[in-house]
C-alpha cells in the first residue's frame, strides 16, 4: 500500500528505509505563486491564524510537496518581547528595525535582560498567532500531512534582542554578558517549542542562523549555541526535532548531531555526499538544495537535476536548504518536486 505524504515524512524523521525520500519544504515556504493561487498575501497572513494556515498548507495544495509548516519567518519571537518589526510586503519577510536592549560590547554597557515569563509570551502578540495557526493545520490537514511548526534558536533571538553583531563581540569582550542573555531567552524558546507540539505540529523546525560558521567558530558552537539548543528543542515532547543552520556546516556537523536532535536541515554549501557521509545516519538529513541557486535563479532543469543529486546523495528528505524566497516561481519547484517522486 502506498504511504500517505505524512507517513513518509515521519517515516524519514525515524529514518527508516523508504522507496524514495520525501521532499518537503521545512524552511519558510510561501511564495507569490501560492499567494496568487490561494488568494492569500503576506504581509497579513503573517498574524492572520486562518490566513497563515491556508499560505502554509500552500507548499502541498499547491506544489505537490509533502508536508504543511507555518509560520513564515524568525520575527515572531523577537517583536513579543520587544523588537521594532518592519512587517513586509507581498515579496518580502519582516525585518527587524530596532534592538530594545543595549549591548555594547566596545563601551562595556550592558541592559539586564528583562524578558516577560514563557506563559505571559505564549499569550499573546504573532507567537499565539502562530500557535493557533499550527492547530487549525493539525485540523484541517493533519489527517494526510506531517505539519511543521518553525520557530527561532536561542542565540539568533538573543542576537535579535541586543543586535547579532554586538552578541558575537561579547564572546570574546564580555562572554559573561553573552551567557548571561542567553540563559533568559533559553526559557523562551523551549516554552514556545513545546506549545508548538502541544498545539499538533509533528515536527518543530528551529532556525538557528546566528550560530553560522560565518559568525560562530566550531569551537565557540557547543557553549554559545548548543548546549541551548540541546535544552530548549531536543527535549520537546510529542515532536521530532529538527535544527537549521545556514551556511556551510561542515565543521559543525558532528555538532550539530551531539544536540541530540531528530534531523538536520542544512544548506547547499555542504556536500551533498559529504554531509550524508559524515551524519551516518545519526539524525535524519534534510535539504539541501540552493534556495538561490537553482531555486530562484535557475531553470527548472537545473531544479531537477540538482533534486535528483540530492536524492541519490541519501538526504532523508529532500527539501530546499534554506528559507524559500517569495519570487521563486512555481515552475521551478515543481521541478524539484518531480525530480524526487518520479
Amino acid at each position: 500500500m502506498a504511504m500517505t505524504p505524512r507517513e513518509r515524512v515521519l517515516a524519514a524523521m525515524r529514518k527508516e528505509q523508504l522507496d524514495r525520500p520525501p521532499v518537503a519544504v521545512f524552511t519558510q515556504s510561501a511564495t507569490i505563486g501560492q499567494m496568487e493561487a490561494l488568494n492569500v498575501f503576506w504581509p497579513e497572513a503573517h498574524s492572520n491564524p486562518q490566513m497563515m494556515a491556508k499560505l502554509g498548507s500552500g507548499q502541498a495544495d499547491v506544489l505537490g510537496f509533502e508536508a504543511v509548516r507555518a509560520s513564515f519567518c524568525l520575527t515572531a519571537e523577537a517583536e513579543r518581547l520587544g523588537c521594532v518589526v518592519d512587517p513586509g510586503k507581498k515579496d518580502r519577510t519582516p525585518m527587524i528595525k530596532k534592538h530594545p536592549f543595549k549591548f555594547d560590547p566596545m563601551v562595556g554597557e550592558y541592559d539586564e535582560p528583562a524578558l516577560m515569563d514563557p506563559e505571559e509570551f505564549l499569550k499573546g502578540g504573532r507567537p499565539a498567532t502562530v500557535i493557533e495557526a499550527v492547530k487549525l493545520m493539525k485540523e484541517q490537514r493533519g489527517k494526510d500531512y506531517a505539519v511543521i511548526a518553525g520557530n527561532t534558536g536561542p542565540f539568533t533571538l538573543a542576537g535579535h534582542m541586543v543586535s547579532t553583531e554586538n552578541l558575537v563581540f561579547g564572546i570574546m569582550m564580555a562572554p559573561e554578558e553573552v551567557t548571561k542573555w542567553l540563559k533568559a531567552v533559553a526559557p523562551i524558546c523551549k516554552g514556545y517549542t513545546q506549545a508548538l507540539a502541544d498545539a499538533g505540529a509533528d515536527i518543530i523546525q528551529m532556525s538557528e542562523p546566528s550560530a553560522s560558521t560565518d559568525l560562530l567558530s566550531p569551537d565557540m558552537f557547543d557553549e554559545f549555541a548548543g548546549g541551548y539548543c540541546k535544552d530548549s528543542l531536543a527535549t520537546v515532547k510529542g515532536a521530532y526535532s529538527v535544527l537549521h543552520i545556514c551556511g556551510n556546516t561542515t565543521p559543525i556537523l558532528n555538532n550539530m548531531v551531539a544536540t541530540g536532535v531528530t534531523g538536520l536541515s542544512i544548506e547547499e554549501k555542504v556536500d551533498p555526499k559529504e554531509g550524508v557521509r559524515i551524519v551516518k545516519k545519526r539524525a535524519a538529513l534534510i535539504g539541501n538544495i540552493g534556495v538561490v541557486n537553482p531555486l530562484l535563479q535557475g531553470t527548472p532543469e537545473d531544479c531537477y537535476k540538482h533534486g535528483k543529486i540530492v536524492k541519490e546523495a541519501g538526504f532523508d528528505v529532500v527539501a530546499p536548504g534554506c528559507g524559500l524566497s517569495a519570487l521563486i516561481s512555481n515552475e521551478n519547484l515543481l521541478a524539484l518536486v518531480k525530480a524526487v517522486k518520479e
